[in-house]
């Protein structure tokens, strides 16, 4: 199948390349050509005009399933908002809940230019079947908790899922071993984890220092900070680590994590929603230390649009530093595409629009009063596009949805089923 995207704007984010106006060449599950003109002849073509060809945004932190409880506990402390409405509700789901709220966040990120997802939760085999029919990119984890003895159920089904799936759907799927936190993951189970992924060579996905209330929690049993818990566990050792959140870290801390492999996924909407705090970005940043973007679940985050998080991280930098200088359009954009694909453990795949690389692209339809006149790609992309901006996206050269419409999911069956499932997933609650 060969795909020819014509006389479109092309921001490549390679390096510092500068946007030029031209065509793309997709052959497969791969980008064959890109420049000027080309004149293969080709099984599809995409009329580009005021349209912005870029890599698909890079989300790399998710729970997609909470995508039925959004709007559910907003305007609530973090730990009302968990214990009070998130844990009764998602004890209530079912494997088939879990299937559709997954497909769900799945319509929203597609629709809104996210080609590529870390999603942890549990049923992650219901998800993985998700991805596989809807035709995305993902990084799945199964999240484990060692709070109590489950005889290690947990366990076995997060190994269950790296048998499963690694590599699956077209190469697609990719798995990683999911500690949920410091608070959740006791010493000798921490340390069993980080043998297993050592051996397995698997990374790593693990919250870490969300809130001030687990940073004294890890104080007051360790007497450690969480970072330096993990650190002398050695999760940083050999492995590549993806850590969500990282707000509440020191200097310590951040010198801790210089030189790892992976980084942070800063979710500045959730934690400005559940009022977390400010993670500090241009330190890591400065260390030397990769951070990409993710939303979090939609049950915290309610919107999983990443151009939001985008708006959202760079502002916060802004006023955090009292400059508007820090983190500018360009390095916001390459921490939503080619820090989120480091992360994801996936920089040699995506994040960029390469020759060879995979065909995760979407187009940014510019034709319109918000996104007019065009005096630079960048600073519109951060500044002024919304996911509902999104013309056309491609995964794996499989145009997922073309002129705003998906192609790959019923969209009318998927909304009758959530509107039956959350309904009764949330009541009484």
């Amino acid at each position: 199948m060969k795909i020819l995207i014509k006389n479109v704007i092309i921001l490549t984010m390679v390096g510092e390349e500068q946007p030029i106006t031209g065509d793309i060449l997709v052959e497969d599950d791969k980008i064959r050509k890109l420049g000027n003109v080309i004149t293969d002849e080709v099984d599809e073509v995409i009329q580009g005009q005021g349209m912005i060809a870029m890599p698909g945004l890079i989300n790399a932190h998710q729970h997609s399933p909470m995508s039925l409880l959004k709007g559910f506990s907003d305007d609530l402390k973090l730990m009302d908002w968990l214990e009070k409405k998130m844990l009764p509700t998602e004890a209530r789901m079912t494997p088939e809940d879990i299937y559709w709220g997954a497909k769900l966040s799945m319509a929203e990120m597609i629709k809104s230019g996210t080609t590529a997802f870390a999603d942890m939760y549990i049923q992650m085999n219901e998800i993985a079947l998700a991805v596989q029919e809807v035709g995305m990119r993902a990084s799945l984890t199964r999240g484990l908790v060692f709070l109590q003895d489950d005889g290690g159920k947990r366990l076995t089904e997060a190994l269950e899922l790296v048998e499963r799936w690694n590599g699956k759907a077209d190469g697609r799927i990719t798995t990683m071993l999911g500690p949920h936190s410091p608070y959740t993951c006791p010493p000798e189970a921490l340390r069993n984890i980080v043998n297993i992924a050592e051996e397995r060579k698997l990374p790593i996905h693990i919250h870490l220092a969300e809130t001030k209330e687990e940073v004294i929690k890890i104080q007051e049993k360790y007497n450690q900070t969480p970072t330096e818990y993990l650190y002398n566990e050695g999760l940083f050792a050999r492995l590549h680590v993806l850590l969500a959140h990282s707000v509440h870290l020191n200097r310590r801390d951040i010198r801790l994590l210089k030189g790892m492999r992976g980084g942070v996924s800063h979710n500045p909407v959730s934690n400005l929603k559940l009022g977390c705090g400010i993670a500090p970005v241009l330190e890591m940043m400065n260390q030397g230390i990769t951070v990409g973007l993710g939303t979090d679940g939609a049950g915290s985050a309610t919107t999983i649009d990443m151009f939001e998080e985008i708006k959202a991280a760079t502002w916060l930098q802004k006023l955090d530093c009292g400059s508007p200088t820090v983190l500018p359009a360009r390095q916001v954009l390459q921490m939503a595409t080619t820090g989120s694909a480091s992360l994801l453990n996936m920089e040699d795949e995506v994040g960029t629009l390469e020759i060879g690389k995979r065909a995760d692209i979407i187009l940014v339809d510019m034709n319109k009063p918000h996104l007019q006149p065009i005096h630079n790609v960048e600073s519109l992309l951060a500044y002024s596009v919304n996911g509902a901006d999104v013309d056309t996206t491609i995964v794996n050269g499989k145009v997922l949805m073309r002129n705003r419409k998906l192609m790959t999911i019923d969209e009318d069956e998927l909304l009758k089923q959530v509107a039956v499932r959350a309904k009764r997933i949330v009541e009484g609650v």
